[in-house]
């Protein structure tokens, strides 16, 4: 079950931004029968009134997630987003050494078979060797990456860590599922690795400069300290 209330992060008359967990669904999917709750049923019975997510999260994926709360901010808030108005970053944590910087330049195809341009850049916070035995080698290396995309494609982080070789720890199908079942068997860890840690964009209806942070969240806090015990988060972040 997920606590309540959920943590908004950003509230103006006409938007809310929260931080959303890792494995809350956003709304309701046929792909997702198993699910009982979700963002937008959570979020309007937190604040009493009708709400509309501008953007989507996968379900995986903790941190910044916008909602509008008229119909009006909902349209103006989809063509920030489809123009590439919406600055975001992510963190994600991947398997291997990453190089210090990168720009990934890699076409995604939709559904329907449409080849779709895809850009994210790479920068590289820490990286960490571990005395975890995987496969022939005696330790395992892991990167913490900020992502920033500057696309919006379907699982475009997950699809491009993996392009690149270094998956993000946790990411089914895109993933590596020997990583994952080494997380679940030895750290009890079954969610994804990648937090929607930024969002800034100009407020549609006033103008005005917004700058959305989401802390991480307890599992992910809790990997940082597992693989990179003497990493400050916070001092690396600023």
């Amino acid at each position: 079950m997920t606590p309540l209330p959920l943590p908004v992060l950003y509230q103006s008359a006409d938007l809310v931004a929260i931080n959303k967990p890792h494995g809350l669904l956003v709304h309701r999917s046929p792909i997702a029968s198993d699910a009982s709750e979700f963002a937008v049923q959570l979020l309007r019975d937190q604040l009493g009134q009708r709400v509309h997510p501008v953007h989507r999260l996968d379900r995986k994926t903790g941190g910044v997630l916008l909602f509008a709360l008229n119909e009006e901010l909902n349209s103006a808030m989809q063509v920030l987003f489809a123009e590439g108005k919406v600055h975001k970053k992510y963190l994600a944590i991947v398997r291997g050494h990453t190089p210090d910087m990168l720009e990934i330049d890699y076409p995604l195809r939709r559904e329907d078979g449409v080849l779709q341009e895809a850009f994210t850049s790479l920068k590289t916070l820490e990286r960490t060797e571990v005395p975890i035995p995987f496969g022939k080698h005696a330790t395992s290396r892991y990167s913490l990456v900020e992502l920033t995309p500057t696309t919006g494609r379907m699982h475009q982080l997950r699809k491009h860590m993996a392009h690149i070789f270094h998956p993000i720890i946790g990411d089914r199908p895109h993933g590596c599922n020997k990583q994952n079942k080494l997380f679940k068997e030895r750290f009890e860890m079954t969610t994804m690795l990648l937090h929607a840690r930024y969002a800034s964009f100009l407020h549609p209806a006033t103008g005005e400069p917004v700058h959305i942070t989401a802390p991480v969240q307890a599992e992910f806090q809790r990997m940082v300290e597992e693989l990179f015990p003497s990493l400050n988060l916070h001092h690396v972040l600023h």
